[in-house]
């Protein structure tokens, strides 16, 4: 199991109470709050001790924002683009292009609106993600062809669009 996915796995487990505390805390910095930043680092350090593989802390905190704003079951290969796909609408005048191609010329310090944007919309519609993919993903940002490859995703027409 890679680091991510033991990450992934300890978010899944998170109580109701927990997942609260963490959407309370949603576009503000990790320092914001003693009650946030002990839950997190309890989710973070022991991993973070056991190797240094593990998502840095930057990313791991807002997944684990975006993961209390929207539980959304994981599901190892369904990527947030892929999703998003399933449930850009026909006539919309162009309204989801351009809100999800704004989203890739954000930088991680800007993106969490316009993920929990995507998020709640694969979520309205029952579908699951991969969040290590997604977290993986995040940790990369900053790379230029990991936003090419989430462009290439939405736009693939490998599998049936609208289904939401």
């Amino acid at each position: 199991m890679t680091e991510t996915e033991k990450y992934v796995a300890k978010l899944t487990t998170l109580k109701s109470g927990d997942l609260g505390l963490l959407r309370l805390h949603a576009g503000r910095d990790l320092d914001h709050s003693v009650a946030a930043f002990d839950l997190f680092t309890g989710l973070w350090w022991p991993l973070r001790k056991e190797s240094p593989r593990v998502p840095r802390r930057k990313v791991a905190w807002l997944v684990a924002k975006l993961y209390a704003f929207r539980p959304i079951p994981h599901d190892r290969g369904k990527t947030l683009a892929r999703q998003l796909r399933r449930c850009e609408p026909n006539n919309d005048g162009g309204r989801f292009r351009q809100k999800f191609d704004l989203m890739l010329t954000l930088s991680l310090d800007e993106i969490e609106p316009a993920l929990q944007w995507a998020l709640d919309l694969v979520g309205s519609q029952r579908l699951n993600i991969d969040w290590v993919k997604l977290t993986d993903d995040l940790s990369i940002w900053e790379r230029e062809e990991t936003r090419l490859r989430w462009a290439e995703e939405l736009l693939a027409h490998n599998e049936r669009r609208n289904e939401c």
